[in-house]
């Protein structure tokens, strides 16, 4: 396995509950910083096999990128978490997670 999905997958993994994070974010935090798309890539394949909380990416405007059952999935999963969203939209300044920072 690639270094940068080592460091996406434990990335990923530490995303507490209630918060979220955006793809382009987790590919700044791996070193990547022009990498989001392959974030989504390694979301898409490994989530299962690494039991990754998925939901808890989103994409950089605060919405849900996946759509159909799987983006209705997503916003279950947040809002069982406390994540609120207002027209479809996730406020990141209130639910947005920083590495480093208190859960």
């Amino acid at each position: 396995m690639q270094e940068f999905t080592e460091v996406v997958l434990d990335i990923i993994s530490s995303i507490p509950r209630g918060k979220v994070v955006t793809y382009g974010q987790v590919a700044a935090y791996a070193d990547s910083p022009r990498s989001s798309r392959q974030v989504s890539r390694i979301l898409h394949s490994m989530s299962e096999s690494y039991n990754l909380p998925w939901h808890r990416v989103i994409n950089k405007q605060g919405k849900i990128s996946l759509t159909g059952q799987a983006g209705h999935a997503q916003k279950v999963l947040l809002e069982r978490e406390g994540v609120v969203f207002k027209n479809n939209k996730i406020n990141l300044s209130i639910y947005q997670w920083k590495i480093g920072e208190n859960e």
